[in-house]
């Protein structure tokens, strides 16, 4: 351990409280009235417990921690230091064979030393959080959160200089009254506008667990009050911020799911130093399955999107955050299998992701059922038999949570894309065929959040389809995340299932776009547009008689699909090509349903 002045300094106030402590030990075991010859026995033995005490403490790293922070942890480290201390001034005492030694005092002194060094260090904590609590000069700030969450936020606090805590909101009735390290509980939810009135806090702070069945219930309650609302950084963010200070709340923060936790072992050696091809780099969850694997090491990265735009806009991005990277970017059409074979043969990737796809249900229902089924199934018969033409390892298809009893074209063509690559996978024993169900994702282009965005930034109104419409939602980073964990797990021909957490309202998620950008409800209405075509209240993520099996991974589960016999993708082929440029809607729906049994024409 290195030593500074601070640590010499506090070692010979221990040295000196010590000592004192002897000599206490000695007047007490006298009351009050020690004989002069056990004085000069006092005095006499006196380095022998300064020796043990002095060598016990450093020892036990009883200097290594600093007296501002002292806590529980240090209070027990000093404890074992000063009992072993204790017992060896003891043996030294006891060897000397001191004639009529009080032995009481060799008891005494190790209680009297402790509670000595114990209460320094408490006083110094007190002294100087006191201290820095006057000093403080921020704006002023309410926590909201049960005392326990407020604990553990308040050390990571007294550094935020912007921000002065000035109480505490809990949402645990009981709790009201109590005090956490000079903070109050004011009061409940319900008395957050009063209490941020009465205490004129500029902020509030919601300090509650990621991931805690009371977040979401108490970041919605507290943003119906026109209080900026903070959160503190995510682990993530901890590392790219300077300061560490709470930053305003997000979407991401108000669903409050756990982050995924990743093998980063076996990602690593799945993808560092590998080729990898990515269909649909340029959308959203592309793009981000493109930034996690050049996080991973990979030594080529093939991007291939049908889009210009999208493609040049990643390769900026990943030419400057990964210059070391050797990053391939192609403007092709996963519809064209001659130009994705021929981008496959050249560079011999070990793992495809497919994420190219039709997505948007309403624009797939009616005009362009035709260009769903180009792109979702002959797009993925494509990929699938080039990534088994050129030897990868792995294929992975990115599907949905629409494809479980479809309603739609899109839902059933990605259904049908699930199907085929089922029966590629029989084609090609080298290659593992795998495919990632989830349902809809925080910000991807599409979705309700870009679109409830620019509708609030036009000041309104929302348009809602439904009062009683749910959908699942994950972050474009965990959905990335876990795609790429399925990818190294799992049997060829399995269909994963992500665990999406609880379902959120539609409704609920634009009320809270419309609080987070300041307004509410009577500036940015909220209007009820009815169901689109093919638009289902709730989706799910099995199928009828589909159930699911475990994985090592939480967050994924295997799905045990009835799937009907083997589809010959050669006969898909050439049905889809058959149906020409404008084939009759019934005709593509009866053809669909005849392979897709549990798709639901509405």
């Amino acid at each position: 351990m290195r030593w500074h002045k601070s640590n010499f300094l506090a070692f010979v106030l221990d040295l000196m409280l010590v000592a004192f402590g002897w000599w206490l030990a000695f007047w007490l075991r006298f009351n009050l009235d020690m004989p002069d010859e056990f004085q000069v026995m006092m005095v006499g033995t006196l380095p022998w417990p300064l020796l043990g005490f002095g060598a016990s403490l450093l020892v036990w790293g009883v200097y290594r921690h600093i007296w501002r922070y002292t806590s529980v942890a240090e209070l027990t480290r000093l404890f074992y230091g000063v009992v072993f201390a204790g017992l060896l001034s003891a043996s030294a005492v006891l060897m000397l064979r001191v004639g009529s030694f009080p032995r009481s005092v060799l008891l005494l002194h190790p209680m009297l030393v402790l509670l000595l060094l114990g209460g320094a260090r408490v006083s110094a904590r007190l002294l100087l959080v006191n201290r820095a609590q006057s000093a403080l000069t921020g704006k002023p700030l309410l926590l909201v959160g049960s005392v326990q969450d407020a604990a553990a936020a308040l050390s990571a606090l007294r550094g935020a200089r912007l921000w002065s805590p000035v109480g505490i909101v809990s949402p645990i009735a009981t709790e009201k009254g109590r005090n956490l390290q000079g903070l109050s509980v004011l009061g409940g939810l319900a008395d957050l506008h009063r209490i941020a009135e009465s205490t004129q806090a500029a902020a509030a702070l919601v300090v509650l667990a990621v991931g805690s069945d009371a977040r979401r219930e108490v970041l919605m309650g507290a943003s119906e009050v026109s209080l900026p609302l903070l959160t503190m950084p995510r682990p993530d963010e901890w590392l790219r911020s300077e300061d560490g200070q709470p930053r305003r709340i997000e979407l991401e923060d108000l669903l409050g799911r756990v982050p995924v936790v990743l093998d980063e072992k076996g990602l690593s050696d799945l993808i560092a130093g590998e080729t990898v091809l990515v269909t649909g780099a340029g959308g959203s969850i592309g793009s981000e399955l493109c930034r996690q694997i050049a996080r991973f090491g990979v030594a080529r990265l093939v991007c291939v999107d049908v889009s210009e735009y999208a493609i040049y806009q990643l390769e900026q991005e990943l030419r400057r955050a990964h210059p070391q990277m050797q990053g391939l970017y192609y403007t092709a059409n996963v519809r064209e299998n001659e130009r994705l074979l021929a981008i496959a043969r050249l560079h011999r990737p070990t793992v495809v992701f497919h994420a190219a796809a039709y997505k948007h249900v309403p624009l797939m229902e009616s005009l362009n059922e035709v260009e769903a089924l180009r792109t979702n199934v002959l797009g993925t018969l494509n990929a699938a038999r080039v990534a088994g033409a050129v030897g990868a390892t792995r294929f992975v298809l990115i599907s949905t949570d629409k494809a479980v009893n479809p309603t739609n074209v899109m839902g059933a063509s990605k259904r049908l894309a699930e199907l085929v690559m089922q029966s590629v996978a029989t084609e090609y024993d080298s290659t593992r065929f795998v495919a990632v169900r989830f349902g809809n994702v925080l910000g991807s282009s599409g979705s309700v959040v870009p679109l409830f965005t620019a509708q609030i930034a036009r000041g309104g109104p929302v348009t809602v389809t439904h009062p009683d419409i749910v959908r699942y939602f994950m972050t474009i980073p965990e959905a990335a995340q876990l795609v790429l964990q399925a990818g190294l797990m799992g049997q060829s021909g399995q269909i994963f299932v992500l665990d999406m957490g609880e379902p959120v309202k539609i409704l609920d998620l634009a009320k809270i776009l419309i609080r987070l950008s300041g307004k509410n409800e009577q500036e940015i209405p909220v209007v009820f547009t009815g169901l689109r075509p093919g638009e289902k209240l709730y989706e799910e993520l099995l199928a009828n008689g589909e159930t699911t099996a475990p994985t090592p991974h939480s967050k994924l589960h295997v799905a045990k699909t009835s799937s009907p016999d083997r589809l010959n993708p050669d006969a898909v082929l050439k049905d889809i090509e058959s149906l020409g440029g404008a084939p009759v809607p019934s005709s593509l729906r009866a053809w669909l349903q005849s392979l897709v049994p549990e798709y639901s024409v509405r």
